[in-house]
């Protein structure tokens, strides 16, 4: 991961907990008496909108979008086996929630890969749909990004990796 987090209004970026969103601001802002200087995030999706201390944006896993090679490789994990462990669904569901919130697209693409279900398979538990809508929603978003399509037609890319695999 680069150091360089300097990043302008305008530029697209992932916040590991919240998925892709744009920075729409630099503020100067008073927090506790000392100056402090903040990306102004918006993640139109959620009608969000964060504020992140510069001085902190490299810790809190804040990012550049991914590069097409990174996201590549996510769609290749994609088309790999779905590797499922006999663990207790509580423990899996933890660590596929782990692997969406840090925001590594490759992670994500584990747990689109490892809960997708095709039609010769049985139904999927509650939560499972849950986490895969979850882990493909932030997929898509940041693939829709990188390859500047909307998230539709990055949703409808992924798909047809998943059952083409």
């Amino acid at each position: 991961m680069s150091s360089d987090l300097t990043f302008t209004a305008g530029d697209y970026v992932v916040y590991p907990t919240h998925g892709v969103g744009q920075v729409t601001a630099i503020e100067q802002q008073q927090i506790a008496g000392m100056e402090v200087k903040l990306f102004v995030i918006s993640f139109d999706r959620d009608r969000m909108t964060l504020r992140v201390p510069i001085s902190k944006a490299h810790k809190s896993g804040l990012r550049r979008l991914s590069s097409s090679s990174v996201m590549e490789q996510a769609l290749s994990t994609l088309k790999g086996r779905a590797r499922v462990k006999r663990t207790m669904w509580s423990r899996r569901a933890q660590e596929y929630e782990a692997k969406i919130n840090s925001g590594d697209p490759i992670a994500i693409a584990e747990v689109v890969r490892d809960l997708h279900r095709n039609a010769n398979q049985p139904d999927q538990s509650y939560s499972e749909r849950q986490i895969y809508e979850a882990a493909l929603e932030r997929l898509a978003a940041e693939l829709a990004a990188v390859e500047s399509i909307d998230a539709d037609a990055a949703t409808q890319k992924l798909e047809k990796l998943l059952f083409a695999a």
